[in-house]
Formats: structure tokens, C-alpha cells, sequence
């Protein structure tokens, strides 16, 4: 995927997650910005998992409003 088509990140993440500073990691490695949204919140956990309810994994990340999936998923897109 190439960067210059990413124009929105949103990324659901818990406090305790080694997973999660590895994405944001990558992300800001690349230049780019995103929005976190804390899974400690329990309306917005309960809301994430009404809609996705075979997620468990945090980080999960979403571009341009499609969900990418967590940490090796944003790797394997290979941004550029």
C-alpha cells in the first residue's frame, strides 16, 4: 500500500500492549498520523465487539475506514 493513499488511521488499543506501540512505531516511522482510541473504555469495547465479534486482538487498525487488522497485518501491507 502506498502511503500517499493513506489518508486516515484510526487504531483501537489497550495500555498493556506490546503490539500496539510496535504499530505506532511503524506508523510514525512512516510519517504518518493517527487516531487511538482506548479499548479500556467499556462503551467503546462493548460498541467494537457488537461489530466485530470475532475480534480479540488489539491493536486493531483501520485505514481510510477499512480494517487492516492488527500489528502483522499493517507489516504485511508492506507500506511504501
Amino acid at each position: 500500500m502506498k502511503i500517499a493513499d493513506i489518508k486516515e488511521v484510526k487504531m483501537y488499543t489497550k495500555k498493556v500492549c506490546p503490539y500496539c506501540v510496535k504499530a505506532k512505531g511503524l506508523l510514525s516511522s512512516k510519517g504518518l498520523e493517527w487516531e487511538e482510541v482506548s479499548m479500556e473504555d467499556p462503551a467503546i469495547r462493548e460498541s467494537f465487539m457488537a461489530e466485530y465479534p470475532t475480534v480479540r486482538t488489539v491493536p486493531q487498525i483501520f485505514i481510510n475506514g477499512n480494517r487492516v487488522g492488527g500489528f502483522d497485518d499493517l507489516v504485511a501491507l508492506g507500506l511504501e
